[in-house]
């Protein structure tokens, strides 16, 4: 297991640097600076600016420089949108918000997804089945902004139950959550409708049935579990996409977490936040994949995560 870890963090190291490669090239190429929608600028004060933030150097040179002061944990400070406001001040500031938005609507997608997919599976060809089906499909194929958009204008300006803007109550995280939570909730349950099928034709559960364990007991403790464990590869990038990525319903419901603030760094070309961010979400999810790999052992031993090696 040592080993295992030791060589995941070496690919991850070596991913993180791809990563970051890939994204200041990129940034680079889109035309445009921080400094060109100021107002009034003359020449000679954006050359000085440019000078000051060391965007005058080579490439190589502020790639180089990126690189040795991000293993430092230093990101720089921000070019426009907070001046010389150091980057990691402000995701300190903002990713709590995002930490508690994406928690809570991967929560209950989770605790909602699974046993539906469960009943599903258990009514396969019912009436039941056929809703749920109809339901998930629906919230798959449904982009997460409208349904932001559609529980903004329902519940939020036509029957004025829940605010529509900030995160000032208990009542205003119900659609922010239930929005970013919707999409993989019905993902969920659709893959564990699919894992459920094909764990109750296994032998073990004809050998249960056969012994006269309660039907419940077979469905929600032997089939769940084995059927958990595809459920559990999709919460890891899951769970870094869903506390990290709530851009736009951050935006719909104007509440200030570091995905609406990566979107304002991206429009403003505020390079060093750009650079951060894009880390972080790829730190995030390299990281919630190895603990996913790891959690496999704990559900079914019979997994050999060093096959291959």
């Amino acid at each position: 297991m040592i080993k295992y870890i030791i060589k995941r963090i070496l690919q991850a190291i070596a991913v993180l640097l791809l990563v970051t490669c890939i994204t200041f090239f990129l940034m680079k190429l889109v035309p445009g600076s921080p400094f060109a929608s100021e107002k009034s600028q003359s020449p000679e004060v954006l050359e000085a600016l440019n000078k000051k933030y060391g965007l005058d150097q080579p490439y190589s040179v502020q790639l180089k420089k990126f690189i040795v002061n991000a293993v430092q944990g230093e990101f720089g400070v921000s070019l426009k949108m907070q001046k010389d406001r150091p980057v990691m001040d402000i995701i300190k500031e903002m990713l709590p918000t995002s930490v508690k938005l994406g928690l809570i609507a991967l929560v209950w997608a989770t605790l909602v997804g699974v046993p539906l997919g469960a009943l599903a599976a258990y009514n396969r060809g019912k009436k039941l089945d056929s809703f749920l089906r109809v339901l998930t499909t629906i919230g798959i194929s449904a982009p997460g902004f409208v349904v932001a958009t559609l529980l903004l204008l329902f519940f939020g300006v036509k029957l004025k139950i829940f605010p529509t803007m900030g995160l000032n109550t208990v009542g205003s995280y119900f659609m922010p959550c239930f929005s970013l939570g919707f999409y993989p909730m019905c993902y969920i349950a659709r893959l564990s409708r699919s894992s459920m099928l094909d764990a109750i034709g296994q032998d073990y559960i004809r050998t249960a049935r056969a012994k006269g364990v309660p039907e419940s007991k077979i469905l929600f403790k032997h089939a769940l579990k084995n059927a958990f464990i595809p459920v559990l590869t999709y919460l890891g990038p899951l769970t870094a996409g869903i506390i990290t990525g709530s851009m736009v319903v951050e935006s719909v419901f104007s509440v200030q977490g570091l995905g609406r603030y990566f979107i304002n760094s991206v429009l403003n070309r505020d390079y060093p936040i750009i650079m951060a961010t894009t880390l972080f979400f790829a730190f995030m999810v390299i990281v919630m994949n190895l603990v996913v790999d790891i959690l496999y052992r704990f559900i079914d031993p019979r997994i050999d995560l060093t096959k291959g090696d």
